[in-house]
């Protein structure tokens, strides 16, 4: 009896779980289904085009002119990434392994922010960057990236080294004559892979995304991220929907390689980070 009735159970959280994998790509299969359309298809977007007009991506690649979005936009998002993992990770390293009253305020400090949206300092930010001069460029953009998710980071790598490195390991190595930066780099930071792998699928996805501080602190058009070019071109091309949906879809591509790489580290760093210490 008990065994039907977990088998019943599995059996709806199966066809759940169909349900919401339906309800997900459902979108994705229309956007496909528009970019490979050929101009002035007009036929349902529920039916697949016998004829694939890949063209699409390459007419949109240059009439966009997305080249020079990409790599402003890469070089934003890796530069930031970068930041966060490695002052975020050795910010977090004190906090979790120290419980002084100095690390739990400014942990609890760090969290608090969390909670504030960033678009509540985007006058004030906005006045000091143009004040000092630091409008479209790269550096503003990577340096409040950084600000706007280093908590998040700090939040996540905290809670993983607490929950899940033994300070056994961490003891063995003093032990052993290594400094606290040298067991932090030699032992602690290659067992943070998961978190770290989490914090880039979060991070960049976000930043890779950035609207509001891009149109607002990249004005110039050589400066123009991904998404700040993208909403120029499907501004200007409504009624080519193909491609629009080109457009789309080779925005999203980086994201969803990056995710599809880093996708067996996410789930596990993303809980055992979120543990609350």
């Amino acid at each position: 009896m008990m065994n039907q009735k977990m088998k019943r159970n599995q059996s709806i959280l199966t066809i759940i779980s169909f349900l919401v994998l339906l309800f997900h790509l459902v979108p994705f299969y229309i956007l496909v289904t528009t970019a490979l359309k050929a101009k002035g298809d007009f036929s349902s977007k529920w039916v697949f085009p016998r004829e694939w007009n890949v063209q699409n991506f390459s007419e949109v690649w240059h009439s966009a002119n997305l080249g020079p979005a990409f790599v402003n936009t890469a070089i934003i998002t890796v530069f930031s990434a970068l930041l966060l993992i490695f002052f975020g990770s050795m910010a977090a390293y004190p906090m979790a392994r120290r419980q002084t009253r100095l690390n739990k305020f400014f942990y609890y400090l760090f969290i608090s922010i969390m909670i504030i949206p960033p678009l509540t300092a985007l006058v004030p930010l906005y006045k000091l960057v143009v004040n000092i001069g630091m409008m479209n460029t790269y550096e503003v953009a990577v340096l409040n990236n950084v600000a706007a998710y280093m908590p998040l980071t700090i939040f996540l790598y905290a809670g993983f080294i607490r929950s899940t490195i033994p300070k056994e390991l961490e003891e063995a190595a003093k032990i052993d004559g290594a400094s606290t930066l040298g067991t932090f780099f030699r032992i602690v930071f290659p067992l943070l892979k998961p978190v770290t792998a989490s914090i880039l699928i979060i991070s960049c996805v976000y930043i890779w995304n950035d609207y509001q501080f891009a149109i607002f602190f990249l004005q110039d058009k050589s400066m123009h991220t991904i998404t700040v070019t993208l909403a120029s071109f499907f501004g200007t091309n409504q009624n080519n929907l193909n491609l629009v949906a080109s457009a789309a879809i080779l925005a999203m591509l980086p994201m969803t390689i990056l995710f599809l790489f880093l996708q067996k580290y996410f789930i596990a760093g993303l809980s055992a980070g979120s543990v609350k210490g």
